[in-house]
């Protein structure tokens, strides 16, 4: 029987080296195992961008990446979150069984508010709309990395609420795929790389732009002479693109000493280059026509609804909401 992947990925604007090794990799990698469904999720990314024409370009920015970057539209499924309003609806469903402490245990929002997000409603009841985004397809498989484990417990709590609530056996207990081999990617200042630290290597930048951005990467004042320490993140960001015996030359030259930041830096450069470039080349071609990326996200959802169409009636059905046998 093949197996049903489910995943998500928040749209804000162009996807960087983080989010490709992280996830989006793993993603088109998954198409090969079953039946991928992956959502831009619009709805998720309200509760921190408050500009319309943001959200929106950025949700076509990451449609050009996940498609640049070998996603195959014929195979796997590719829409937008908010084109299936049902998803709304069955997190409404959802919303009713949550137990207040179960959302007030979530790691995210605690982290997010300490970082500064203004605590609203959408923030708190996050996990009940991602819990939608996957009970409403019953999947074998929810690719999550090691950060995102813990929602994805909140949603088999929540399937297990409802279907007690209900005397029924609506929801399965999703399974999560814990991306293991998932490095943690460094950012220019050596943080874990996020848009929110400015510290983004971002894969389909202008050549200009990523040089730069490349060159300002922190590293210490160790002379050239001198060993290196290879935990930096220019070393960590430049393994992403070489071979184990690659890495291997290269941490032995810097533990020799006399090799240079500039020039591993410049090496980095020419690697993320070559790396992404034809994806680059078909992220350009896509871009010329909007339409097609439009048509590909609508038929996403027209696959999506009729996999889910069935799971919400039967949610519908055991809570006693709309007629009770519908035409």
């Amino acid at each position: 029987m093949t197996q049903r992947i489910l995943s998500g990925i928040q749209p804000s604007g162009e996807l960087h080296l983080g989010n490709y090794f992280g996830a989006m990799r793993q993603h088109v990698d998954l198409q090969e195992r079953g039946e991928g469904i992956y959502f831009l999720a619009d709805y998720h990314s309200m509760t921190s961008v408050r500009s319309a024409a943001e959200r929106r370009q950025a949700v076509v920015d990451l449609a050009l990446d996940y498609l640049a970057c070998g996603l195959d539209p014929s195979r796997a499924i590719l829409y937008r979150q908010s084109d299936l309003p049902e998803t709304t609806e069955l997190a409404w469903m959802l919303t009713t069984v949550t137990p207040m402490g179960l959302l007030l245990r979530a790691h995210s929002y605690k982290d997010k508010v300490e970082q500064g997000l203004q605590p609203d409603h959408g923030l708190f009841a996050y996990p009940v709309l991602m819990a939608a985004d996957i009970l409403q397809y019953n999947p074998d498989l929810v690719p999550v990395g090691q950060d995102q484990k813990q929602h994805l417990e909140m949603t088999r709590d929540i399937a297990v609420k409802f279907n007690q609530a209900y005397a029924c056996e609506v929801f399965e207990l999703p399974e999560p795929h814990i991306l293991e081999d998932v490095a943690v990617v460094p950012g220019t200042d050596g943080r874990k790389m996020s848009k929110s630290y400015g510290n983004v290597l971002r894969m389909f930048w202008p050549q200009k732009k990523l040089k730069k951005a490349v060159m300002a990467v922190v590293t210490d004042s160790t002379p050239v002479e001198d060993p290196k320490e290879t935990e930096q993140a220019v070393f960590q960001l430049w393994s992403l693109f070489a071979s184990e015996p690659e890495r291997d030359e290269m941490f032995a030259r810097a533990a020799a000493g006399g090799l240079g930041y500039g020039d591993v830096k410049k090496d980095l450069l020419q690697r993320i280059l070559a790396f992404f470039g034809p994806m680059r080349e078909r992220r350009e071609e896509l871009a010329k026509h909007p339409d097609d990326i439009e048509d590909v996200l609508r038929q996403g959802a027209a696959r999506a609804r009729e996999l889910c169409t069935p799971i919400l009636e039967s949610a519908r059905q055991a809570a006693g909401v709309g007629p009770r046998h519908p035409r």
